[in-house]
């Protein structure tokens, strides 16, 4: 079901994702937005599973996980309203990296990457804008894992 409510238009305003977008492009975008709602504990990706979309989270708390090479689940970070998830598959084209779970009740706005295409030919330059957010927000990622991981070579390092 597609959405669109001036609430909903303001919440997407002030994420990552939607940052810098005319009114016409945003509305365009809006409309191309699926509402998706999972209960407690429903698993919303799977790492490993193909993935053609990604998911901007409008309420709730969800847990990303990956698999070790024990077959351990090992929680990565957590989501909240604003965050958004799967971006890499509409880049890279490849399996979900991670598995997401429902933490809470929780509402998303899924956007496929067929949309995200009819959206790049209809307006070239509102999809250069939510690329370089989607890019902006990748770098942060991986400035926090560089981080995370010269602490952790640091802890070993100390023992």
């Amino acid at each position: 079901m597609a959405i669109s409510s001036p609430e909903l238009k303001a919440f997407l305003l002030a994420t990552p994702f939607f940052g810098g977008l005319s009114d016409t492009s945003l509305d365009l975008l809006i409309s191309m937005l699926v509402e998706r709602r999972f209960d407690v504990g429903a698993t919303i990706v799977a790492e490993g599973e193909p993935g053609r979309s990604m998911f901007i989270v409008h309420s709730g708390e969800l847990v990303v996980s990956k698999l070790g090479r024990s077959g351990r689940s090992i929680r990565m970070s957590g989501l909240e309203p604003g965050d958004f998830f799967g971006e890499m598959t509409l880049i890279e084209m490849q399996n979900r990296s991670a598995s997401v779970v429902a933490n809470s009740p929780t509402v998303l706005y899924e956007l496929a990457a067929r949309s995200l295409y009819t959206y790049c030919k209809a307006d070239i330059h509102a999809y250069v804008l939510v690329i370089q957010n989607i890019s902006r927000e990748l770098c942060r990622r991986l400035r926090r894992a560089d981080d995370r991981i010269a602490e952790l070579l640091a802890q070993q390092a100390e023992q």
